[in-house]
């Protein structure tokens, strides 16, 4: 598969034909992958100037750190098996004047991933509206790959979804009823296969902390929320990884770990910006968040890489 082409093999058909499920559904030993958020091109000036909704006419700056994550992850050994983007990928709304060549830009960016690293997305709430309707999720659609679906690698089942319509589908209830019908074949699908670990992708997180926190921009409301959690903990979902909240959280419901990244653009808090590393092994999930110029220059820490099979 060529670099150039990498981006573009996006999900279709609920799947990604990157990973052929007859292959990758048996456990073949311990992993890794890659998990980044919010490159957002275009919020940082927008946020420094106190105008997020038209102050987005520069982004230079996140040109710079998402071309500083695509090194840091090519020069990883071994080789992660893919590299995720929590959502909102660029910080243009649907519609917005800078949204197009925000987005060419970060694809420009990303077309520089080792081509042997696949890349998976997430849609945010700046992909398709805060209030996404059918027209903003077809557009993201064809330009980043379904959004939702599912994908085996190694004998753990992955499951990418649509927070949005989890946050807000009052223009499109009929697609929030789709992904749920959906979501519960993928978990009886996930039983049947008997897989060592079910791990889910989506851009807003559950919970930013405790479980039966208040809800706010940053989280999901309590009643989806606790709706979400009791399905996944039945279903022995292990973990939930989310952005959106540009600082790094995260929390436990009854052993679904939380896991909140901070992003690799704007910073809201004190973190830094930077990508977190997951191992799966046979027994759990492991990771660290590590700053863009720690990746890059030192690489993954011993005791993780001790946790992955000999090259």
């Amino acid at each position: 598969m060529a670099a150039a082409g990498n981006v573009f093999l996006r999900a279709c058909g609920r799947t990604l034909t990157t990973f052929c499920p007859d292959a990758e559904c048996q456990w073949k030993g311990p992993f890794y992958f890659i998990q980044g958020a919010d490159p957002q091109f275009g919020l940082m000036k927008a946020w420094t100037h106190g105008d997020t909704d038209n102050g987005d006419d520069e982004w230079g700056e996140e040109i710079k750190l998402a071309e500083q994550a695509v090194q840091a992850v090519n020069k990883l050994n071994p080789k992660p098996k893919f590299f995720v983007l929590c959502g909102d990928l660029v910080h243009g709304m649907p519609g917005s004047r800078w949204k197009k060549n925000q987005e060419q830009d970060l694809k420009d960016v990303l077309k520089n991933t080792d081509q042997d690293i696949p890349l998976v997305f997430v849609s945010g709430n700046h992909d398709i509206g805060n209030t996404p309707t059918r027209e903003t999720i077809d557009a993201y659609c064809k330009n980043w790959g379904d959004d939702y679906f599912s994908f085996w690698v190694g004998g753990v089942f992955f499951l990418v979804l649509n927070s949005q319509l989890y946050f807000d589908s009052s223009k499109c209830p009929e697609l929030r009823q789709a992904q749920d019908a959906w979501l519960d074949e993928q978990l009886a699908v996930a039983a049947n296969q008997k897989c060592k670990h079910i791990i889910v992708f989506q851009h807003i997180p559950l919970f930013l902390s405790k479980p039966d926190e208040d809800h706010d921009y940053f989280n999901l409301d309590k009643s989806v929320r606790q709706e979400i959690m009791e399905k996944f903990h039945k279903a022995g979902v292990k973990a939930v990884f989310s952005g959106h909240y540009h600082r790094n959280a995260g929390g436990s419901y009854k052993g679904l770990e939380m896991v909140v990244s901070s992003a690799i653009g704007c910073q809201l808090g004190r973190d830094t910006h930077g990508l977190r590393v997951v191992v799966v092994t046979e027994e759990k999930v492991v990771h660290r968040y590590y700053s863009l110029t720690e990746l890059g220059s030192h690489g993954i820490e011993k005791e993780l890489l001790d946790m992955l099979p000999k090259q």
